[in-house]
């Protein structure tokens, strides 16, 4: 080795080089990801920001919002009986969707992962159908089927039943969630199980262990990631839905969303509106950050 190598070699080893390098790195991730932050800024904090200003503003009496004065009253009247009756309603429906769609998507998404592979790219191709088409057309499908000349009204009718109209009812609201944010649960429990190593289930069953305490010791716990993630991915959207309450569900069952766009476009009374959205986008970070801490790295 050379006396310029030996000096080469020395440069590199030294602390000084080695934080000079790593100040190099972290100033081309940052101008990598410039982009992504400055998008993030722009279009998430900042509106952010102006629906937390409007929440703590002053609605006048001429149905004007005034940026003064203040004050935490939109916040107070979210105690209010009917704003606890509609955020109680919304609470309830989001959590029974989330159930109905873990409830049928875990054994869909078990089946398709321990298919051969050209079923299995087939089922998932059939399960991401449903993204090709617009989400308001696909309500307004479901308006069809639940209406009067629907065609569960016309099975019931046929099976001696009666005339059951499901349209503007409860049943119909979940029935539209369960349809439009199923696909959200099947593809990270999909995700989840497909690493699995599944002669750990074999392993278990030549221990003595019934179906289901190897489905509780052994593959519940270990595609529990899917599990979390899909379900803040359902629970989320349905807590704060607006286009399928507002088609399937009319004026008898007033979610949260549909609430929200009453306050501003009617009622004209922004702080509250602002009020309800700040909170329900707190409850949606809250719920991002206990998927992340829960072990939503791992998926």
């Amino acid at each position: 080795m050379t006396v310029v190598e030996e000096r080469r070699e020395a440069e590199v080893a030294t602390p000084e080089f080695e934080k000079a390098a790593n100040r190099a790195a972290s100033r081309r991730g940052f101008l990598l990801s410039l982009p992504a932050y400055a998008y993030l800024v722009l279009f998430f904090a900042v509106p952010l920001g102006i629906v937390m200003i409007y929440s703590f503003a002053t609605r006048n009496r001429f149905g004007g919002t005034d940026l003064s004065g203040w004050n935490l009253n939109a916040y107070r009247k979210l105690g209010e009986p009917i704003v606890r009756d509609i955020l109680f309603r919304s609470l309830w429906l989001a959590i029974l969707t989330t159930l109905i769609c873990l409830v049928v998507a875990y054994p869909f998404a078990y089946f398709i992962a321990t298919r051969t592979p050209l079923i299995r790219n087939l089922m998932l191709v059939f399960v991401m159908i449903p993204f090709w088409t617009n989400f308001l057309v696909r309500n307004y499908a479901w308006r069809v089927l639940l209406g009067n000349d629907g065609l569960f009204t016309n099975i019931s009718e046929a099976l001696g039943l009666g005339e059951r109209e499901l349209l503007f009812t409860t049943s119909a609201v979940v029935i539209g969630l369960v349809y439009g944010f199923l696909p959200f649960m099947v593809l990270p429990l999909y995700a989840s199980i497909e690493r699995i190593d599944l002669s750990l289930i074999e392993a278990s069953r030549d221990l003595y262990a019934s179906g289901f305490q190897a489905f509780r010791r052994v593959l519940l716990p270990l595609s529990m990631p899917g599990v979390i993630a899909g379900s803040i991915l359902v629970f989320v959207p349905s807590l704060g839905a607006y286009v399928t309450p507002e088609i399937l569900g009319g004026a008898k069952t007033t979610l949260l969303g549909s609430y929200i766009v009453t306050q501003f476009l009617t009622a004209r009374n922004w702080p509250v509106g602002a009020s309800l959205s700040f909170v329900l986008m707190a409850v949606m970070l809250v719920a991002t950050l206990v998927y992340f801490r829960t072990g939503g790295r791992n998926l």
